[in-house]
């Protein structure tokens, strides 16, 4: 991903803060969000005992009554 910013420098001229298009934040954002899930995917993956395949999950909360 290529990222066109703009600075803004104090006086002596260093770098202060960075000025970014909307649709540049944005796929940002996009980025880091789907970067925090990767993560979280690594450890679960480690860390979990067992997995429950996702119809096997809606079934139980439905018995359950906390989902429709």
């Amino acid at each position: 991903m290529t990222i066109q910013a703009e600075y803004l420098v104090d006086e002596k001229g260093h770098k202060k803060s960075v000025v970014l298009s909307i649709k540049t934040y944005e796929k940002l954002l996009n980025y880091l969000e789907d970067l925090e899930d990767a993560v979280d995917l690594k450890l679960s993956k480690k860390t979990a005992k067992a997995f429950v395949d996702s119809d096997q999950l809606a079934q139980r909360l439905k018995s359950q009554r906390r989902i429709r």
